[in-house]
């Protein structure tokens, strides 16, 4: 799901039950509005129950939309026409003049409980021959009669805790799934997402370890958490957040969170604010501007002209010395801020660089990277490789504890590596990461 509600330009319309072999239309959003509310409620009631009626029918449509509901369980739609799980929608139905203009002027208005991110699940029915918990669309007739007002209505089914978000950005519908499988080294926002997300469902499945979500890298405890998932769930257990498990990862994520009900657990910002701004700065701080000291870290073992700096979270005049050179190297225009373009051309390089980490790292420190996190309980000649590095360092710096060369990455071995991190200025996890790969074997070459 995005980070914040968007109201989406289209909407694809299943005609049919989900399972049924029916066709799927794809019509703007506002046009749709008028279709469901034309088909479900009548032009002569009074305004403030129209608009209640019309509000409710956009906050469940956006709900589904920013929920992925259905993409989430594997349809190629966002919402159906079957009235025992969504809207009446009917394809070139008539649409009335009275619902047409309060469509105009509100469908990227919404309804959300106060403190949560999502539009509000605003189920409804009728009210005389079917009855529930949400709004009861012949008794906003009622309501609107006595004099109540269009959000007194609405918290009078919903409840006083829901409040009216008004002018939301319009946007195309764009898939959250990021495009590319997320593996050990992977490092972002949506990284991220899903640590925060399977954090959430290890209290419905104890059976998920913990991860630290305040870290954006793809460790190895993110690694057996994402396992974990996939063999509760009967998935392949790779460890490999590709697009089946990225969306079952949102599918249980919203089951939990009941983001889908009347009684949702609510989405609150941190959950789900994007890592990255449009713009970052001499000033900014927070794990945006660790995203961008990460990578040029990084790439400044592998290319010289690029100055090292510490990982510290905080944008300073070494790191807008870093980015005004790779704008520089790579033609892009040199002004030390780091805008979208400038991020995606240095994301775009440090993964090219990742992809060819054998060749590189050989030829950087002369010892290949073995391609993924060396954490706490791995065993073999890679860990034996790093052991003999750390235990040079270790005779030299005493900050850095003498550890036994044995290939078995027990605790000693990781609070070496802790060390180590602190001294490099990044998140102190005790995991081998590529950075550290880098830093340990030049370290101890030197010796």
């Amino acid at each position: 799901m995005a980070d914040i509600p968007i109201v989406p330009t289209f909407i694809t319309v299943h005609l049919g039950a989900p399972n049924a072999p029916a066709a799927n239309v794809t019509v703007p959003f506002a046009e749709y509005i008028k279709n469901v509310a034309s088909s479900e409620i009548y032009p002569n009631w009074p305004p403030a129950s129209l608009r209640a009626n019309i509000l409710a029918q956009i906050s469940y449509t956006l709900n589904r939309v920013y929920t992925e509901y259905y993409p989430s369980r594997g349809y190629d739609f966002d919402i159906t026409n079957d009235t025992r799980y969504d809207h009446a929608y009917t394809p070139d139905g008539e649409i009335f003049d009275s619902v047409s203009l309060i469509v105009d002027d509100i469908f990227n208005n919404y309804i959300r409980r106060v403190g949560a991110v999502e539009p509000l699940a605003a189920k409804f029915c009728d009210g005389i021959i079917t009855r529930c918990d949400g709004l009861q669309q012949w008794g906003t007739v009622d309501l609107a009669n006595k004099g109540y007002t269009t959000l007194e209505i609405l918290r009078y089914y919903y409840g006083d805790d829901i409040e009216l978000v008004e002018n939301a950005p319009l946007a195309d519908n764009t898939p959250s799934y990021p495009g590319e499988p997320l593996s050990r080294g992977s490092f972002g926002n949506d990284v991220r997402i899903i640590k925060n997300e399977l954090n959430r469902i290890r209290r419905n499945y104890p059976a998920i370890p913990e991860i630290n979500s305040t870290s954006s890298v793809y460790d190895g405890e993110t690694e057996e958490a994402v396992k974990a998932f996939q063999r509760i769930f009967n998935l392949t257990p790779d460890g490999v957040v590709g697009k089946a498990t990225w969306y079952r990862v949102k599918e249980i994520f919203s089951a939990v969170k009941r983001l889908s009900e009347l009684t949702s657990e609510g989405l609150t910002i941190p959950e789900v604010e994007r890592v990255f701004r449009a713009e970052l700065s001499v000033g900014d701080s927070g794990v945006e501007v660790e995203t961008v000291q990460y990578y040029l870290a990084f790439l400044g073992y592998f290319y010289p002209q690029l100055p090292p700096i510490p990982i510290t979270g905080f944008f300073d005049d070494t790191t807008r010395d870093a980015v005004f050179t790779f704008q520089s190297e790579y033609g892009l225009p040199v002004t030390g801020v780091v805008d979208i373009g400038t991020f995606a051309s240095i994301e775009r390089e440090y993964k090219r660089t990742v992809a060819d980490l054998p060749e590189n790292y050989q030829s950087a420190v002369g010892e290949p990277y073995p391609g993924r996190f060396l954490v706490e309980g791995d065993r073999g000649e890679e860990v034996r490789v790093i052991q003999r590095y750390i235990s040079r360092i270790g005779r030299v710096d005493p900050a850095v504890p003498e550890i036994a060369v044995d290939g078995i990455f027990g605790p000693q071995t990781r609070r070496a590596v802790e060390a180590i991190q602190a001294q490099l200025g990044v998140e102190q996890n005790g995991a081998v990461g590529p950075v550290e790969w880098v830093e340990i074997i030049t370290r101890g070459n030197n010796i």
